[in-house]
């Protein structure tokens, strides 16, 4: 998961790592259990006195944004109280079915998208679908449709990304994106890029005047391809890219700009870009070269750095424009989503919680807390930190212009360490961008082939 700033760690990417889909088509029967538009309901008071159990993986800072969080809620409706347990993600993710399944299992629960979590609970019965709440409290107008895509299965569990929507998530977010260091860009008489030929213009400059323009190294595969996804959001639209995830099985994968960002990456290491012996060097120790001086750019997930008060001043984020100028797209996605038990006695309750854990307020305490929000703009920044302001500018820019993508690893259980392995022989001259997307659909195939063998 999205962590509060960790001090240069892997764990950075966990939030797709963890999100990757796995297994086959679930198998278990089961209904939609809608929450119809006859019952559901604001007026949560009705339900009388009300203890609401959630189940979630929220720790350390982050627990106390959710207690906050919690604390706001029960504050706005007195008869309702939650009782909140917490486990790490491992645990939750490995019990949520049979809990779910239990008449005394948790009313909310955090879900995992894709096909085994939000999935199966969806096929089985398990979980509340909420186009009634969505219509009712407007999540359906105010959150972007890219991003509820990430949220929607068909009641047969068996496609993802249409149908109805089986999760809310919190007003909080974890992205991919381009870090820069404006002394590095300064020193060399460049200013921080607009867009994308902005970008390949002042990498040139860096090139040509002696600087590494961008600090990488690919021998950790699976966090590598963070760089990939990012280039592939300015050539793929948000449309492709999401069809192609959310299995339409219509849509090639050629579509969906990886061969563009494939073709590019291999140029730009071609061209001396990358940090040197890119090929042996850690996620950590090209991290730790950015925070150094010693690169311009860093392509990484939202939450990697734990930046230094001054340092907080020196470096900032950019969501790149699309190489077309069409707008902004980017592979982001809540940094958490929760779901209503379909046995639950109190949905009204559990749906007003879900609607608070939406809200500008959440949002607002999540900036307070120093974590990047979702869906809302007009928010109290803190004036001290310029680094953090430019990232909540960069998630602003997927909320109004809708261009959020899923996770490109989410098509496969296997996409990540495929197109990681790609890359690496990619760059390393052993294949070709065309043979990189081929392998990429190659995995898709297959996966979709298991899912219909069941």
């Amino acid at each position: 998961m999205s962590k509060k700033k960790p001090a240069l760690v892997a764990a950075a990417v966990a939030l797709p790592l963890l999100l990757m889909l796995g297994g086959c088509a679930p198998g278990s029967a089961g209904g939609s259990h809608a929450a119809n538009t006859a019952t559901a309901s604001k007026d949560v008071a009705k339900e009388g006195k009300v203890t609401l159990k959630l189940l979630d993986y929220f720790q350390g800072d982050e627990s106390k944004w959710m207690n906050q969080v919690i604390a706001g809620f029960e504050k706005k409706y007195p008869t309702v109280k939650v009782k909140r347990t917490v486990q790490d993600w491992g645990q939750v993710m490995s019990t949520l079915n049979l809990r779910m399944a239990n008449a005394n299992g948790p009313d909310i629960a955090t879900v995992n998208n894709g096909w085994q979590s939000m999935g199966t609970l969806a096929k089985g019965g398990l979980i509340l679908n909420l186009d009634a709440y969505s219509k009712l409290y407007g999540w359906n107008k105010e959150i972007p449709a890219t991003m509820l895509r990430q949220l929607e299965f068909t009641p047969d569990g068996k496609t993802m990304g249409s149908g109805s929507l089986y999760a809310a998530p919190t007003a909080r977010s974890s992205l991919i994106g381009l870090y820069y260091n404006k002394k590095v860009l300064e020193s060399a008489g460049l200013s921080v890029p607009k867009t994308f030929a902005d970008f390949e213009s002042d990498a040139k400059a860096l090139k040509a005047a002696g600087k590494t323009p961008i600090a990488y190294g690919s021998l950790d595969k699976d966090s590598s391809t963070a760089l990939l996804f990012a280039v592939q959001d300015v050539y793929g639209t948000a449309n492709n890219i999401g069809d192609f995830v959310y299995d339409s099985k219509k849509l090639p994968i050629g579509d969906t700009g990886l061969t563009q960002a494939a073709t590019t990456v291999k140029q730009w290491a071609d061209d001396g870009w990358f940090s040197k012996n890119y090929a042996g060097l850690q996620v950590t120790d090209a991290q730790q070269q950015f925070l150094d001086g010693k690169a311009a750019f860093r392509f990484d997930y939202t939450g990697s750095y734990a930046f230094t008060t001054a340092q907080k001043a020196d470096y900032g984020y950019l969501q790149l424009p699309q190489a077309d100028g069409s707008g902004v797209v980017g592979t982001g996605s809540p940094s958490g989503n929760f779901s209503i038990s379909s046995k639950t006695k109190y949905p009204n309750a559990a749906a007003a919680f879900l609607n608070y854990m939406t809200s500008k307020t959440a949002a607002q305490l999540a900036v307070d807390h120093g974590f990047l929000p979702l869906l809302h703009s007009g928010l109290n920044v803190p004036s001290d930190n310029a680094e953090f302001a430019t990232e909540v500018a960069g998630q602003q820019s997927l909320d109004s212009g809708n261009g959020y993508v899923p996770y490109f690893d989410w098509s496969t259980p296997t996409m990540l360490d495929t197109l990681g392995g790609q890359l690496q022989s990619l760059l390393a001259g052993r294949v070709t961008p065309a043979q990189l997307a081929a392998a990429g659909q190659a995995d898709y195939d297959k996966f979709q082939q298991s899912r219909t063998n069941g």
